[in-house]
């Protein structure tokens, strides 16, 4: 009886074992293959993409890394960390940028490090600038009769409160950091594209461009669908063949509720606040 017993245990153990390697081997391809990492929507955190990033660099398995972007842009340190993330990345494996809808601003700008970059003619890319948008609601603080009173330690402590109106002295002085993060990205665009300088910077008036144009003017190389994307990152990598695909599924939960990832978001798109960004806005 032990004995049937125990038989009977070791047999389901193996057929579990095995039905679990066959779930592996029908969800995740065998063998070289290119991964996919897809940025979409405002950018407004880099940790997720880096964390990708940073997975399928480890993963000798994944031969060539494709950037999926659709999105306008957003904040600038975000697009920043992303863009040394992947230049880190192209020093082991071949990466290409793939672009769907839009990939303009901080969208561009996170393309410009890749080895190629692939875009369908109508995608709206460009858009090389940077924006500051500061709310000001003094007219109607003073409708409703509501007075602001401020206590600071500097002059300019104050520089992008919503509660007053900007002085000129404080519109040089915020006009100089969006120079200045300004011509931070036309560096990163130059540097990524290996074009010259002067060359972007007479493109990078915040104006937009449809991938054809892009194309023509070098900011991308070549026109494309992401399929085409994924077969030219496994083309440069040496991948025989039609390359397999990887990437990561985002799911939302009630979990992602309550483990305050979705509020974090919806609080920095909710609310009025002063910052830099790479962004195409409307």
């Amino acid at each position: 009886m032990k004995k049937i017993l125990l038989f009977l245990f070791i047999t389901i153990i193996v057929i579990a074992v095995i039905s679990y390697a066959l779930t592996l081997t029908h969800n995740i391809p065998i063998g070289e293959k290119v991964g996919i990492i897809r940025v979409e929507g405002v950018i407004l955190d880099s940790r997720n993409v880096i964390d990708e990033l940073k997975t399928y660099a480890k993963d000798s398995s994944i031969k060539a890394v494709v950037i999926r972007i659709d999105s306008p842009g957003g904040a600038v340190a975000p697009a920043q960390e992303i863009y040394k993330e992947i230049v880190k990345l192209k020093k082991e494996k071949k990466v290409v940028a793939s672009m769907g809808s839009v990939a303009a601003s901080g969208g561009y700008y996170i393309a410009c490090p890749a080895d190629k970059i692939v875009a369908n003619p109508g995608t709206l890319t460009g858009s090389i600038g940077v924006i500051m948008e500061i709310p000001n609601i003094e007219g109607l603080m003073k409708k409703i009769g509501v007075e602001t009173k401020v206590i600071k330690s500097g002059k300019h402590k104050d520089i992008a409160s919503m509660f007053k109106s900007m002085s000129e002295e404080e519109r040089k002085i915020l006009q100089s950091v969006l120079d200045d993060v300004h011509d931070q990205f036309i560096r990163a665009v130059s540097e990524g594209r290996d074009i010259k300088y002067e060359n972007i910077k007479e493109l990078a008036d915040g104006r937009i461009f449809t991938g054809k144009k892009a194309k023509e003017l070098g900011l991308v190389d070549t026109l494309g669908n992401l399929d085409d994307a994924v077969n030219l990152a496994g083309k440069l990598s040496g991948i025989k063949g039609e390359p397999s695909v990887v990437s990561k599924k985002e799911k939302l939960s009630i979990w992602n509720l309550i483990s305050g990832n979705l509020p974090s978001e919806l609080i920095k798109k909710g609310v009025p606040t002063i910052g830099l960004k790479y962004m195409l806005t409307p």
